[in-house]
């Protein structure tokens, strides 16, 4: 780095209930150079060693809760609050208390931790790996490591498990995506570059080591941590010393370019003791990379816990807290109450989203029940077609029509207004629930436009809605907005299925994305494509119907998660009218995962 790194670390052992040690350096095994943490610990920890709790991500460590996100802060449950408490990660003041250090790690390139800023990269996973044998190393720790956090703080936990670092003993990846490709940056294949923008801007090179004015406060200027300890680097040296998630996701388009390559790892090198943490409202991010994660994990003991609620605050629900210390207690400090280590514990455990309790209402939610099962998917699960007609209805029973029609719609639509084909059940005459993996298969096809580009390729848009008597019902989203049930994508050119594949399943198709699967799509060739949905759960009353929409883009629900790169879905590319076709060679369907009544 252009300014000589300095050692500025002190200790506090009086101003807090726990000792807090500022701006520790941690050097890096796994290349040059180091990155700084704080560390909170009990202040009996120097005679009586203690498990330590690590996380590792880009938000800062010295950034108050309270500053990063002033509403979210005060909705948190005042037992999770203390002076250092920090966004989407264990707050010091109660895990101390309980007997456990705290290790709040700045990532490389961000906070205090000096060296390039590459979010996800496998150099900042490797880093993350040093970071946690030398916490298992120091005289207080016990030997002991968890990992527990939010979202990037969760999606983190997936690499480094599997690089098996000394010491590591437990992790609770709590809504965290594990597939880089396929949960975040491209669904189906299509660029998610709307929140990969909001993210970078607000949330990450605001913290970048070197930027200056972090910690100026004003009336146009957020207090953002701490001013780098060695001083400000130059706009220059900020480009410099980051790699750009805009510019990376936007110039590469397949899993084996080397951008993504390099995010690449195997889950089943993943071998402690896991607890899963999905939130069935994450419909555009990390949903699937919980399940998918648990379900691939090499673990022996792995378990899987679907919640509901906004992502930042269940994390510090009181009976979730108590639920992540008992899962703690028992691999970092042998105190198993509830049969973690022995594998009596359940392994699955869904909540049941039946009726309409609103969305953003926290205490509302808890009137979904919760179920306990053996697996995942639930074994007596019946895999259901239900068929698409051309009078956009949605049955068991297969069309019986031998005429051959499609359905239109203008392939992009507007921004605001994409167009749509929706498709909708009769209403249910009795309770059903629908629980698991969701794949649908349609026929479709595409015409340029009269005097207009060649078209070359189609990007399906799919999301399954809830419907009562009395209007759609709609559930609580990843920031708070209301969602419908689940969604799914896929860019038709990349419609290749690796059936070869270990993880190919007839009710998830595994696609490789890799840029030797790139197919062509033809003006009027029909192409049978199999589509995957995010995997959902809901109860249906009786009157309640389902609608199975197609659509040109983005739809309501997505709020944040929008699919609208500007070198991503070309005019030039995609331009003109796409077709779902029906006939008796074209079998148009949703495999909807129903659950029989016990």
């Amino acid at each position: 780095m252009p300014n000589e790194i300095r050692d500025l670390a002190t200790v506090d052992s009086d101003s807090f209930p726990y000792i807090f040690e500022k701006h520790v350096s941690i050097p890096l095994k796994s290349s040059s150079g180091l990155v700084r943490a704080n560390v909170y610990r009990p202040k009996d920890s120097t005679q009586t060693p203690v498990p330590v709790l690590v996380t590792y991500g880009p938000y800062g460590k010295d950034i108050y809760y309270g500053d990063f996100h002033a509403q979210s802060f005060s909705e948190v449950n005042p037992s999770q609050k203390s002076a250092h408490a920090a966004w989407e990660t264990p707050d010091p003041g109660y895990w101390t208390s309980n007997g456990y250090a705290v290790l709040r790690v700045d990532e490389r390139g961000l906070g205090q931790s000096p060296g390039l800023l590459d979010t996800m990269s496998k150099s900042t996973s490797e880093a993350f790996f040093d970071a946690v044998e030398w916490a298992a190393e120091q005289p207080w720790s016990s030997g002991k490591v968890g990992l527990l956090g939010i979202s990037y703080y969760a999606g983190s936990q997936w690499r480094v498990a599997a690089l098996q670092p000394k010491g590591l003993s437990a992790i609770i990846p709590w809504e965290g995506m594990s597939d880089y490709y396929r949960d975040r940056c491209r669904h189906g294949g299509i660029l998610s570059d709307s929140f990969i923008k909001f993210w970078w801007n607000r949330q990450v090179i605001t913290n970048q080591y070197g930027r200056p004015g972090r910690a100026k406060r004003g009336p146009t200027q957020q207090k953002w941590g701490e001013d780098t300890i060695e001083g400000d680097l130059s706009e220059e040296e900020l480009l410099a010393n980051r790699q750009d998630q805009n510019i990376d996701n936007a110039g590469n388009f397949f899993r084996d370019d080397d951008y993504y390559a390099s995010k690449e790892y195997n889950l089943q090198d993943i071998k402690v003791p896991l607890l899963s943490v999905a939130n069935w409202g994450g419909i555009l991010l990390h949903l699937r990379g919980n399940v998918e994660g648990y379900s691939n994990a090499g673990s022996k003991l792995k378990y899987l816990r679907f919640i509901t609620g906004r992502h930042d605050l269940p994390f510090y629900y009181a009976e979730e807290v108590e639920l992540q210390k008992s899962f703690m207690d028992a691999f970092l400090k042998g105190e198993d109450r509830d049969g973690w280590s022995t594998g009596k514990a359940p392994k699955v455990s869904v909540v049941l989203r039946k009726g309409d309790v609103g969305f953003n209402n926290a205490e509302a939610e808890r009137q979904y029940s919760r179920r306990d099962e053996n697996e995942w998917p639930i074994a007596r699960t019946k895999y259901t077609p239900f068929y698409l007609s051309p009078d956009k209805s949605l049955k068991t029973e297969k069309p019986t029509s031998t005429d051959i029609s499609k359905l239109s719609y203008h392939a992009l639509g507007t921004l605001e207004k994409p167009e749509l084909v929706h498709f909708s059940t009769p209403p249910f005459k009795e309770t059903t629930e629908i629980t698991g993996h969701i794949v649908a298969r349609l026929n479709v096809s595409m015409n340029p436009y009269i005097g207009g580009s060649l078209t070359k390729d189609i990007d399906l848009f799919l999301t399954l809605r809830h419907i009562r008597p009395e209007g759609e019902v709609f559930y609580t989203g990843t920031a708070g907005d209301p969602v419908p049930l689940c969604k799914g994508w896929l860019r038709v050119s990349l419609r290749k299925v690796n059936t070869e594949h270990r993880r190919n399943r007839s009710w998830l198709p595994h696609r490789d994305y890799f840029k030797s699967d790139v197919l062509p799509v033809l003006p009027g060739e029909v192409y049978p494509v199999e589509v995957e949905i995010w995997p959902t759960n809901v109860v249906l009353e009786e009157g309640s119907r389902l609608v199975l929409e197609v659509s040109s883009g983005d739809t309501q629900g997505s709020g944040i998660f929008t699919h609208r790169g500007e070198n991503d879905r070309t005019k030039e590319r995609f331009a003109g009218m796409n077709h779902i076709n029906f006939g008796p060679e074209y079998d148009n369907y949703v495999v909807l995962p129903i659950i029989p009544p016990q």
